[in-house]
């Protein structure tokens, strides 16, 4: 299959690594329908590339991405977002159960559907930039990604209800103290650790972190299946809430 054409992710190669970065900076990286059907498309052309052993994802610009993109949610019908979650649900879980490892290289804001992309990569790196931050409570939404069911596994139930009821930014060192990430490094580094933790992960078996990680993903099961469906339900319905509105607007406006 031959390399997609794209227009919000740049897809480029370093050694036994595919390095995917979203490619709209002059939102701060705000992911929309174009992005998730790309790098849907980018999952296609990758998984058949025996030469990638690891695929990291990037941001272009001063963020690895700002969350969705609030200005093309708000033009949706009740019918288009419910298609646009069933494809960002799509994608995620393409991602959990993908043969190749991932590792999120997180710079600068990493909000909502930003750090909720991270969740579903198997490694976390955040530049001491990063900031992280959960707040679809705080614009009538609700988290997606399967991240009702990964954050919890990741953190704790106690610390996963106080970044979505409260929807509070936090760094990359309290992202290190809780378990949200796996290491917190310099800006000027982070793509460069990304690149080194790529290529130790290809020294070994690629059959084996083959079989590994589709272990990990069946471990997820039937609960993943279950959680996607109800965190669409979910969003639909705070979605189609009355303040809806309101909230983005108190939320743009901070």
């Amino acid at each position: 299959m031959s390399k997609p054409t794209c227009t919000t992710i740049k897809l480029s190669f370093d050694a036994s690594n595919a390095i995917l970065t979203i490619a709209r900076p002059e939102v701060l990286n705000a992911v929309n329908l174009a992005f998730w059907q790309e790098l849907d498309a980018s999952l296609d052309h990758l998984e058949t590339l025996d030469e990638v052993r690891v695929i990291i994802i990037a941001g272009e610009g001063r963020a690895f991405s700002a969350g969705a993109d609030l200005k093309e949610s708000s033009t949706r019908s009740i019918e288009q977002y419910e298609e646009y979650l069933q494809l960002l649900q799509h994608v995620t879980k393409r991602i959990l159960s993908f043969p190749k490892p991932f590792i999120a290289a997180i710079h600068g804001h990493a909000i909502g559907s930003g750090i909720e992309l991270a969740l579903a990569c198997d490694f976390r790196l955040a530049a001491k930039s990063s900031k992280i931050a959960l707040p679809e409570a705080r614009v009538s939404s609700s988290a997606t990604g399967g991240t009702l069911l990964l954050l919890p596994r990741l953190i704790g139930a106690a610390k996963t209800r106080e970044l979505l009821y409260l929807g509070d930014t936090i760094d990359a060192d309290e992202a290190l103290s809780i378990g949200l990430v796996h290491r917190s490094v310099s800006d000027e580094i982070l793509l460069d650790a990304a690149k080194e933790l790529g290529l130790s992960i290809a020294e070994n078996s690629a059959e084996s972190l083959r079989l590994i990680k589709r272990g990990l993903f069946e471990s997820l099961q039937p609960q993943l299946d279950k959680t996607m469906a109800f965190e669409v339900r979910a969003c639909l319905l705070a979605v189609s809430a009355k303040d809806r509105e309101k909230a983005i607007e108190r939320f743009s406006n901070k």
